[in-house]
């Protein structure tokens, strides 16, 4: 109902499914921009690991796992997030999941020494802090309301 509706009838204009979705899409853009780098960055990462393949002083098993494994989390993040900026409740749930499960495994490839070279550590702690704002974020009362529980 529009305004001018409204007006006349005497009830309150209430919120279509768009304004809704509109809602809900501005909410998430943030996270979705977080997302975005986490994903870029990842990207990026797996390509520099690529080029450096043949230097076994850089790139062992451990970081092409690694850097496979994040590459396949983000673009499983973004999507996730694409699909609640739609206004998906089960993919909100699987951005607020997934997001903290790799956090807290950034936080554990940051914290022990020796498991990977520096400069992956470095990366991870980069990827850790986009997740962070993700968590806080999508966690943040602002855009749970967007997601009510049934």
């Amino acid at each position: 109902m529009d305004g001018l509706t409204a007006a006349a009838t005497g009830s309150a204009p209430t919120m279509n499914a768009m304004d809704t979705s509109v809602l809900t899409s501005q909410a998430l853009r943030p996270v979705k921009r977080l997302v975005a780098a986490y994903l870029a960055l990842s990207v990026a990462t797996l390509v520099a690991v690529v080029l450096l393949r043949d230097d076994s002083s850089i790139v062992d098993d451990a970081v092409w796992t690694r850097t496979v494994l994040v590459v396949t989390s983000a673009v499983f993040t973004y999507a996730f997030a694409a699909h609640a900026a739609r206004g998906s409740r089960r993919a909100y749930l699987r951005l607020r999941l997934v997001t903290a499960v790799m956090l807290v495994a950034v936080v554990v490839i940051v914290a022990l020494p020796g498991l990977f070279p520096v400069w992956l550590r470095v990366e991870q702690s980069v990827c850790g802090l986009l997740l962070l704002g993700v968590v806080i974020i999508a966690n943040g009362r602002g855009v749970r309301a967007h997601f009510p529980v049934r």
